[in-house]
């Protein structure tokens, strides 16, 4: 099959594509900067440079396509006024309207997993793209997920800034909602399944089998990176007061990290074990930490051990 996939210097793109080439798959892939795609994929991959908010640009891209996969987001800084939810819906308008009109049936988005009470601006952002996805292709698959380990999760890479960085972790009023992160290697097997026409039309979540609240999660990546961090319990939350100073201790983008700080706020637990759905067993939380920390030390020493 030839897939096009959109987020190929981002994190779950970089991992998708070899798994799609090993599957025997033709990946492409539109990039706004090529010299961000690695050697390695560049030799195997077709690489279209273009924008993905440019309808004509998306069109080229997806003719010949059989799937797409929709990696980005827009929570960046952009420089204009928009939204990054605005961003973002005007994003999978353009690709439903370039693989409407270059014939393709199917598309694949990863999202984030759903409250079951009011969600965050972030949450809403992403479950309105899945909404528009599923109503305009039928044939698509949505994918919920909450954090996401891996080496090159940005996520993931901020808790761990922040345990190397603070000699005590102060600890916000969410640090008791609970969550159930996913291992990428899930994810990504997830995502290769719904391209090749794995549960049309559904929207699943994937997680790992085991239930953390927030404060929990902090406290066993420091366990697993072996240091010892006292936590200091916040009576307060704050997020859009805490989320710019995390995200300076950390060297992170700040529009990031407070949209997702502010979706902490209530417990994000999967609706049904999506993964078990697809067939695949899950990596439990403890092998996704310790593979992601691994994979983190071939690449670039961790100055707290």
């Amino acid at each position: 099959m030839r897939i096009l996939i959109t987020g190929l210097t981002g994190f779950i793109g970089g991992e998708l594509a070899p798994v799609l080439l090993e599957r025997g798959h033709q990946p492409v892939a539109l990039v706004r900067d090529p010299i961000r795609v690695p050697n390695s994929l560049k030799r195997d991959i077709e690489i279209i440079t273009g924008d993905a908010l440019d309808a004509e640009d998306l069109r080229f891209a997806m003719n010949g396509c059989d799937s797409f996969v929709w990696l980005l987001h827009s929570m960046e800084a952009s420089g204009s006024t928009e939204s990054f939810a605005e961003r973002e819906g005007r994003s999978i308008d353009c690709a439903i309207s370039a693989a409407k009109a270059s014939g393709v049936e199917r598309g694949v988005y990863l999202g984030g997993i759903a409250p079951e009470g009011p969600a965050s601006e972030h949450l809403q952002s992403r479950l309105q793209v899945e909404t528009r996805l599923l109503e305009e292709l039928p044939l698509s698959t949505a994918l919920r997920a909450s954090i996401v380990i891996g080496a090159h999760s940005r996520s993931f890479r901020f808790l761990v800034r922040l345990v190397e960085r603070m000699p005590a972790l102060p600890l916000p009023s969410w640090r008791d909602n609970r969550t159930q992160p996913a291992d990428s290697r899930d994810v990504v097997k997830a995502l290769a399944l719904a391209l090749e026409g794995a549960a049309p039309g559904e929207s699943l979540d994937v997680a790992s089998p085991d239930v953390v609240s927030y404060g929990d999660l902090i406290e066993l990546i420091a366990d697993r990176m072996l240091v010892s961090r006292p936590t200091i319990g916040l009576p307060f939350s704050l997020s859009r007061m805490t989320g710019p100073i995390a995200a300076a201790l950390a060297s992170e983008d700040r529009e990031l990290i407070t949209p997702l700080m502010g979706s902490l706020g209530v417990d994000l637990l999967p609706r049904a074990d999506g993964l078990a759905h697809l067939g695949i067993k899950s990596h439990s939380l403890e092998s996704a930490i310790d593979r992601a920390l691994f994979d983190w030390e071939q690449e670039e020493e961790l100055a707290a051990r």
